[in-house]
């Protein structure tokens, strides 16, 4: 028996999914009469029927069905990976960045990377959920984590810290809480660094929170609408603080466990939209860097035998030379 041809496999699998020939006849931009021809084509050249036909539409026989299970999957595959050629030859870059870290460190940079490129389309999936890059849907993500992932490539941004954060309102009628006071006021969690930060910085941590949120974005809306004190990620909260709407309760910062990371498979490397936004955002974690470590200078250091303190001030951003990773 000859192969069927693909165009063949795909009028059967789109009739099939559609279970109707007039709809299907739509998705295909043929006529009913058209496509009921290929079909009945297709079922002389196997030697049996794919379909019954009813008042409610079309329904597979077994025959059909087996088909449809084994081809199917195979057709998914090419279209998604021509799916993928066209968007490399269109400079299309697919991205996908956590929510906190999209609002609260890409967008006020994206302007400068989207003028510097007018020819790329950007299209940014905030998530938080894992990326699997085999489906070739993302070239590239932006993820907080342990830095080792596998079958990917990682290159470090930046790391984090973490300091206390609380809303103007909540200070209102209170005095700011010293070290040793924080206990005694509310705190948001869940966040596995408070007993270290406690332990670092001294006092216990309480026994309970006044409320826990699931992620970090929910967490920082909390502390700005002044229902506790939250250990922020200076990443995601020094723009509030800069803004008035959060106030850093100490000069102490203490280093995250997790770090942010451009995250990539090796084929994007091939990819020119994927590169020229690697060197842009690694020019600009670069900038992130070198300017909160020249603010560094100015702020008082954190008590002995803490690794080190991170800046809040809003120095004037420097170009640093950026190495290629």
């Amino acid at each position: 028996m000859d192969r069927p041809p693909l165009n063949a496999l795909q009028v059967f699998v789109t009739a099939a999914r559609a279970k109707n020939m007039t709809r299907a006849a739509e998705r295909l931009h043929l006529t009913v009469s058209a496509l009921s021809h290929q079909v009945r084509a297709l079922e002389q050249r196997l030697g049996y029927s794919l379909f019954t036909r009813g008042p409610r539409g079309l329904a597979l026989t077994p025959e059909g069905t087996l088909l449809l299970d084994r081809v199917a999957p195979h057709l998914d595959a090419i279209d998604t990976a021509l799916g993928t050629m066209r968007a490399r030859r269109e400079n299309v870059l697919s991205l996908s960045a956590m929510p906190s870290f999209a609002s609260g460190w890409l967008m006020p940079r994206l302007p400068e990377f989207v003028a510097r490129h007018p020819d790329l389309e950007l299209n940014l999936d905030s998530s938080i959920e894992v990326i699997d890059f085999a489906d070739c849907r993302y070239d590239a993500a932006l993820r907080y984590g342990p830095g080792q992932w596998d079958g990917v490539v990682s290159e470090l941004l930046f790391e984090e810290w973490l300091t206390p954060v609380a809303s103007p309102g909540l200070l209102a009628d209170r005095k700011r809480p010293t070290l040793a006071e924080l206990a005694d006021w509310p705190l948001l969690c869940p966040e596995d660094p408070w007993p270290l930060w406690f332990e670092k910085f001294g006092g216990t941590a309480p026994k309970r929170f006044v409320a826990s949120f699931s992620d970090s974005e929910t967490r920082q809306r909390a502390a700005v609408e002044g229902i506790g004190i939250a250990l922020g990620r200076m990443t995601v909260v020094r723009p509030l603080i800069e803004s008035g709407m959060l106030i850093a309760l100490f000069p102490e910062r203490m280093r995250a466990r997790y770090a942010h990371y451009l995250v990539y498979p090796q084929r994007s490397r091939a990819h020119a939209a994927f590169s020229a936004f690697r060197e842009w955002v690694l020019e600009e974690a670069a900038v992130f860097r070198a300017t909160t470590d020249a603010a560094d200078v100015r702020m008082p250091v954190a008590k002995a035998g803490v690794e080190a303190t991170q800046p809040l001030g809003s120095a004037k951003r420097r170009r640093a030379p950026v190495a290629a990773r």
